[in-house]
């Protein structure tokens, strides 16, 4: 979900929605089966990626933009987009543990249908709805929320880039105390944590604490994201682990669909995000609970 001001209105546009399911969704899915033990690490260096994209692409579409008009600069970004994607998505491999051919038999797991019986699953997809808004309301109106502060342009859409150096550090540091912790433990912090960044942008008056909120809330970000697609091979396996991954990601799709257009919506009523925060809040609580729910509901087997 992208989001432009209009005539100073907060307006939000779907932008790239497709293209980041059929992309991110399955390569993120074709790393889990290769790894057993370090398997946090490996999902969190494999999605840091996102991170690191956050925080170089607008630098060079900013570079960019100077020497040619921005609709050529776009062009060029979507042919070198094209490109290297193709030449990526042309290295990746299923594991053997995904098809079976390591046990020479099938691949071990449950099927898409069998995972959306368990109890397991249906805890884990109802904390992914919950904490989605709390995930991707921050992207949409942190920023305007610094201008309503005074904050400058640069300032202001800054912020977004701090997130993006939280979520790089999370995404790298989380899989080593996953992996040592216990991934399911470790999500339920991280739900905890990212609700509770939410208490800086509330006390927010500048440009300090607004800082480190979306720094505290990028690392929170970026440790979730990263532990999704390992928890699913741990209670799932391998056997339909994209279908899971994708299924799952659909809860997180409502949440980025609907979150910033209620906050917007919330702020244009009141003139101002306390009353967001405070639902944030909440959903990131429910979202902790129905994380140790599903922590509880089952076992990891894979």
């Amino acid at each position: 979900m992208g989001h432009v001001f209009v005539g100073g209105v907060r307006e939000l546009r779907p932008a790239g929605g497709p293209g980041i399911a059929l992309v991110y969704t399955p390569s993120i899915a074709s790393v889990q089966p290769w790894f057993t033990t370090r398997r946090g690490l490996a999902g969190g260096i494999a999605s840091s990626g996102v991170g690191a994209g956050t925080l170089l692409v607008p630098v060079l579409v900013a570079m960019a933009i100077g020497p040619m008009p921005w609709r050529e600069a776009m062009r060029v970004l979507a042919l070198g987009v094209l490109v290297l994607g193709l030449l990526a998505a042309a290295l990746l491999k299923r594991a053997p543990a995904a098809t079976g051919a390591d046990a020479g038999g099938s691949a071990s797991g449950l099927s898409l249908r069998e995972t959306l019986r368990t109890s397991t699953f249906r805890w884990f997809y109802l904390a992914t709805v919950l904490a989605s808004p709390v995930m991707f309301i921050p992207f949409a109106h942190v920023s305007a929320s610094a201008r309503d502060l005074g904050l400058s342009e640069a300032l202001a859409v800054g912020l977004v880039g701090l997130i993006g150096v939280g979520s790089l550090v999370g995404r790298f540091a989380i899989g080593v105390v996953a992996d040592r912790l216990g991934r399911a433990q470790t999500l339920v912090l991280m739900q905890l944590s990212m609700g509770a960044s939410y208490v800086l942008w509330a006390m927010a008056g500048g440009h300090v604490l607004l800082a480190l909120f979306a720094l505290w809330f990028g690392l929170s970000y970026g440790s979730i994201v990263s532990l999704l697609p390992a928890i699913c091979m741990d209670y799932f396996g391998g056997k339909s682990v994209a279908s899971v991954v994708g299924t799952l990601y659909s809860g997180a799709a409502l949440g980025n669909l609907l979150g910033p257009v209620l906050a917007g919506a919330v702020f244009d009523h009141s003139g101002h995000y306390l009353g967001v925060m405070a639902v944030c809040g909440v959903l990131s609580l429910c979202a902790t609970w129905a994380s140790r729910q599903m922590k509880r509901s089952g076992q990891a087997r894979y």
